[in-house]
């Protein structure tokens, strides 16, 4: 048997593939992403975030004029807390 390896490949899969991607892409079909109603309400509550930036700035302010202490027994029990649940 003589194998001629100039002959063009006449079954192509990688060709296939191309087609059957463009064909799904035709048909229309979308995804869609839903947020509830919750999660909605939770992205709105503007009182913590602005809690939340208050006390960011008031600890940058510490750190910034070298008043910030930390407390090594509070760090010590939220951590021993954290992995503890």
């Amino acid at each position: 048997m003589k194998i001629n390896p100039f002959r063009p490949v006449e079954h192509n899969p990688y060709k296939q593939k191309v087609n059957k991607v463009e064909q799904q892409s035709a048909t229309g079909k979308t995804d869609k992403v839903e947020i509830s109603a919750r999660a909605k309400e939770m992205q709105q509550i503007p009182s913590i975030a602005k809690e939340r930036e208050a006390r960011i700035a008031e600890l940058k302010e510490q750190v910034k004029n070298g008043t910030y202490e930390v407390n090594p027994k509070e760090v010590a029990e939220s951590i021993a807390k954290f992995y503890r649940l």
